[in-house]
């Protein structure tokens, strides 16, 4: 069970590559590619939830080791990208960008802090509050999203849409583990830390980390690059 963790995300690089294989413009890989990399420098949040979280089995055993791993690097990389294009997997859309009255709209007031309120929570939570790491940042990015949806209420459909997608794609991918390593969950979660409700060998708090990641992430490239989506 020692490389499970690197063997569990290059599935979701496989998965990554065929996805983005799959879109039809050089828009939507550059979208994918962009958020991608960005997302994988969440890797460096991973001391946070190790142990308090989980303490996965690593490369090096960097993870027990220093609180640091690779795998997570890979794992953000792959979710980043999925979660921002899952959505136009499923319906047929295309960018364009925010004309200059559009982006001066009131909803826009706000806009930097907008995109930074989710790790301004998540840091608030972990300072005044003793609420396991996962926590903290499922609330962070249900608030970063809320924020998201009122300056940027065009993409809601996408948003709620890609958390539900994202959420479920992320089950099935999750039970590739269970299936290949069974009782890893229960030797690697800090599960007395934690709810330990268990959902066909899922915990609970990792399918609440999938629909609060969809909903916030799934915006995040229209929102920075002030583009709009128009399906079609």
């Amino acid at each position: 069970m020692h490389y499970a963790w690197l063997i569990w995300s290059l599935i979701l690089i496989s998965i990554w590559l065929i996805v983005y294989i799959r879109l039809n413009s050089k828009d939507k890989r550059r979208e994918m590619l962009i958020v991608s990399f960005w997302t994988s420098l969440l890797g460096i949040t991973e001391p946070f939830f190790v142990p308090e979280y989980w303490l996965p089995p690593s490369l090096f055993n960097l993870a027990i080791n220093t609180g640091f791993d690779i795998e997570s690097f890979i794992f953000s990389f792959g979710i980043g990208g999925l979660a921002v294009v899952i959505y136009e997997q499923f319906y047929n859309v295309k960018h364009s960008s925010m004309s200059s009255e559009e982006q001066h709209n009131q909803h826009h007031r706000y806009h930097f802090l907008t995109i930074i309120s989710a790790p301004i929570a998540f840091f608030i939570l972990l300072a005044t509050t003793k609420l396991n790491p996962i926590y903290s940042a499922i609330i962070a990015m249900i608030v970063g999203g809320l924020f998201a949806w009122y300056c940027r209420p065009d993409l809601k459909k996408k948003m709620l849409t890609s958390a539900f997608i994202f959420l479920f794609l992320y089950f099935v991918y999750f039970l590739t583990l269970v299936a290949l390593y069974p009782g890893y969950v229960e030797q690697v979660w800090n599960l007395k830390a934690i709810s330990g409700i268990i959902i066909l060998g899922i915990p609970l708090e990792e399918l609440l980390f999938a629909l609060s990641f969809g909903f916030l992430w799934s915006g995040i490239y229209e929102h920075l690059t002030w583009r709009k989506i128009k399906h079609i």
